[in-house]
């Protein structure tokens, strides 16, 4: 398969019109870091919601969205109430106290309950799940994007691609900081939404099949008795295998979400952008909202594709699925673009799924070059230079970003080596190192929001052993000590239910100390 001058066309375009709007958002720069990090706590609640929005999706999205309507239900869908929940949480217990300390990183919290360990360790907890997995998500994007553009995923296609999404992520964000970001990531979305749906659109009108044709295949019952409408799945299944049941979505995934919309840097640190708690609050649950009609687009998206490569009977004309491209596994979504897409509509799935990938990209440059300086370089400097002009904190933000991006492509690079010539399923582990991260940060804010006991050294502990215990969880890592726990099988939300339990009592060990406040300025009550 070859790009034709129409797909050229559409590409070209797409950069055309991203480079308008970078250009355009970056006249005006950013003068302190609070301008940087924060957009000078300015932006429009709804274009926080669809940053937001953005970056909470990814190349992962756009490609594995599908896959899992092909080879499974509706059942992911339901995941969404407990993303709800969890929203609701973060609205009540940790956004007005974000705005009430003034914070540029989620994490100063733990400052203001703890001490400055706490927070620069919770910070590099964060920076460490982070590499991982916006790595993985920067090598799975790299890879469609190798496909499309070069026919072939050998290791120059793949890291000239890993090169490109990111010197195009640090171009849209180097500058202009957040504001960038969050400006950007309205039009990434508003791009790979529109690309899903054209693909929507054309896979629909292929399969020349009504809706209620449509609608009685897919609810035929499968070999397991369920069907590919499946919504709520009631088993009491602890594997992997049962991670989207309802029992999963009322617990894993009411902790994963509480995770990454208040305890998470990348996406938070959007909501802190807007001039309000209330804007915050307004902002995320719109975001959380808006999940729900987008996922179940690409979500059908893979139930039409499963129509047309798994049942011959009601559809003769679909070509069939081999599942591989050189070699290599890929996503049925993927095969289909490669194989049966026209020419135009194919250069709008690359520009979609550019786009898809540099929303995370951009968030993940911000959001952990906020963390690197707020968190550890500032302090810091200011204990040795006091006087240090804000202009420096926004030209140290900028190297930061530079620091992050080679530290992704690195990770992005790993990730397709390790993926050649190693057995073990690193990138299943990438995509889900959060978890490792997330087990941690939840029983140390647990602990500091509603108790009065933990210190800086339990606070330590509680993030280690969040993450030792999910790693001990792992079956890669049980088959090296014992063929029998290799057998094991949890799935990561319960992993991350067991994880937070340990670390909360971890964290609970430690005898209270006084708490140490951020300043005057950082706590009204002071």
């Amino acid at each position: 398969m070859q790009l034709t001058f129409l797909d050229w066309t559409v590409f070209f375009g797409y950069f055309l019109l991203l480079a308008t709007l970078a250009v355009w958002v970056n006249r005006r720069r950013a003068n302190n870091s609070s301008d940087y990090f924060l957009g000078g706590n300015s932006m429009p609640p709804f274009l926080v919601a669809i940053s937001v929005l953005a970056t909470s999706q990814s190349a992962a999205t756009f490609l594995g969205g599908p896959d899992m309507g092909f080879r499974g239900n509706l059942t992911y869908l339901a995941t969404n109430i407990g993303a709800i929940i969890a929203t609701l949480l973060v609205i009540k217990w940790l956004i007005p106290r974000y705005y009430q300390l003034k914070v540029t990183t989620v994490y100063e919290l733990l400052e203001s309950r703890f001490n400055a360990t706490a927070k620069n360790h919770a910070g590099k907890m964060y920076l460490f799940g982070r590499v991982f997995a916006s790595g993985a998500r920067l090598y799975m994007a790299a890879l469609a994007v190798a496909m499309l553009l070069f026919s072939n995923i050998e290791a120059t296609s793949v890291i000239t691609a890993i090169a490109l999404l990111a010197v195009i992520g640090l171009a849209c964000t180097m500058a202009g900081g957040i504001r960038s970001v969050i400006y950007t990531d309205a039009m990434q979305c508003a791009v790979y939404v529109t690309a899903a749906l054209v693909v929507l659109g054309y896979l629909y009108s292929s399969l020349q099949l009504d809706l209620a044709s449509l609608y009685a295949v897919l609810s035929e019952p499968l070999a397991d008795g369920t069907s590919k409408l499946l919504l709520f799945d009631f088993r009491a299944d602890f594997s992997s295998s049962g991670v989207f049941t309802i029992w999963s979505a009322l617990t894993g995934f009411v902790l994963l979400n509480i995770a990454a919309f208040g305890l998470d840097q990348d996406m938070t640190q959007r909501v802190l952008t807007c001039k309000t708690a209330a804007g915050g609050a307004k902002a995320l649950l719109s975001s959380a909202l808006l999940v729900i009609p987008v996922m179940l687009v690409f979500i059908v998206i893979g139930l039409l594709l499963y129509i047309y490569y798994q049942r011959p009977d009601v559809f003769s004309n679909g070509a069939s699925y081999s599942g591989s491209f050189g070699g290599e596994q890929i996503t049925v979504f993927m095969y289909y673009v490669l194989n049966e897409m026209p020419s135009g509509l194919r250069g709008l799935v690359v520009v979609g799924v550019i786009a898809a990938a540099l929303s995370t990209i951009t968030s993940g440059l911000n959001s952990m070059a906020s963390v690197l300086v707020a968190d550890i370089y500032q302090p810091w400097r200011q204990r040795r230079l006091p006087a240090t002009s804000e202009r420096h904190y926004v030209r140290a933000g900028q190297w930061a970003m530079l620091l992050t991006a080679v530290s992704l492509s690195a990770m992005a690079i790993l990730c397709f080596y390790w993926q050649q010539y190693s057995e073990m399923p690193l990138l299943a582990f990438a995509l889900s190192v959060m978890v490792f991260s997330y087990s941690g940060l939840l029983g140390v804010f647990f602990t500091a929001l509603f108790s009065k006991r933990g210190n800086s050294g339990s606070v330590t502990a509680a993030l280690l052993a969040g993450f030792s215990v999910t790693l001990l969880m792992q079956p890669y890592l049980l088959q090296f000590i014992s063929p029998t726990l290799a057998s094991w099988d949890l799935g990561f939300s319960w992993q991350l239910c067991l994880g937070t339990l340990v670390a909360w009592l971890v964290c609970l060990a430690g005898s209270p100390r006084p708490a140490v406040a951020l300043s005057n300025a950082h706590n009204p009550e002071n």
